[in-house]
């Protein structure tokens, strides 16, 4: 029988934001196929990240995103470990301001400095460690079918339908949907596939803890289509996983998000 899966057992991984929430989930569901995970987080999550690979072989690589450097130090990493077969870029900042203020006053319009932040991390970040994560990738051994690795990044569905005050997140987001095809079109030459994400309403940390943060949690996923409830990180792992195994899918950008549409606030 033809091998229709990418093999990751014993290859080396690279998560970005493995430390908790989205990553978490998916450095864990890598590490159960065998693969040997990079995470690569903010400094201050060394000790979350450690928890995370306890059982996991794997490595913490202090990274910021837009950093060239730290970037290439982490996939210099991934490779002592082995071949660099996967990359997951689900880091991200998310900020709420709206286009202009309510005093008609040029100085209240929604600040340059927070808009180009969230773009840089969000989209120049994600593509700083396809681009580079890439690079390693195609120097390593391809298999019968020439392939050498799996890319799969995370958007938002702000980045279809976004709402009032995230311009800046929307932007972003839908950048990396744009993106998906053409640099999947660009990796084609070396083996590598590129897909990505577009997650809804997922439960992780940025909820926060205890009865007010459950109460507004339920109140969200009221809105939700079917089921009636905000996503399990879990699941956004799973569909990951299946993005880096099955080898037929490239180029795509798949919603996750129990059939939602966003409204406008």
């Amino acid at each position: 029988m033809l091998r229709l899966m990418l093999d990751i057992n014993g290859a080396s991984a690279l998560v970005t934001g493995g430390a908790s929430g989205l990553g978490e989930a998916t450095v864990r569901a890598l590490g159960a196929q065998g693969a040997k995970v990079v995470i690569m987080d903010l400094e201050h999550q060394a000790d979350k990240a450690a928890e995370v690979l306890e059982g996991i072989e794997g490595a913490f690589m202090p990274t910021d995103v837009t950093d060239a450097d730290q970037v290439i130090a982490a996939v210099e990493k991934a490779k002592e470990l082995g071949p660099v077969r996967v990359l997951v870029n689900s880091a991200g900042i998310g900020w709420a301001t709206r286009t202009i203020g309510k005093d008609g006053e040029y100085a209240s319009a929604h600040d340059l400095d927070i808009f180009r932040k969230v773009i840089d991390v969000n989209l120049v970040g994600t593509f700083n460690c396809i681009r580079l994560a890439a690079t390693a990738m195609s120097a390593s051994e391809a298999d019968e079918f020439g392939e050498r690795g799996a890319i799969v990044n995370t958007a938002s569905v702000a980045a279809c339908e976004g709402q009032i005050g995230q311009a800046a997140y929307s932007a972003s987001k839908a950048g990396i949907v744009g993106m998906t095809l053409t640099v999947a079109r660009d990796l084609a030459a070396v083996g590598v596939r590129v897909n990505t994400i577009i997650p809804g309403l997922f439960d992780t940390p940025i909820y926060g803890q205890g009865e007010a943060a459950e109460q507004f949690k339920e109140k969200l996923g009221a809105g939700c289509l079917f089921p009636k409830r905000l996503g399990f990180a879990s699941e956004y792992a799973e569909l990951a996983s299946e993005l880096v195994r099955n080898s037929y899918i490239n180029g795509e950008s798949v919603r996750i998000d129990s059939g939602m549409r966003m409204q406008p606030k």
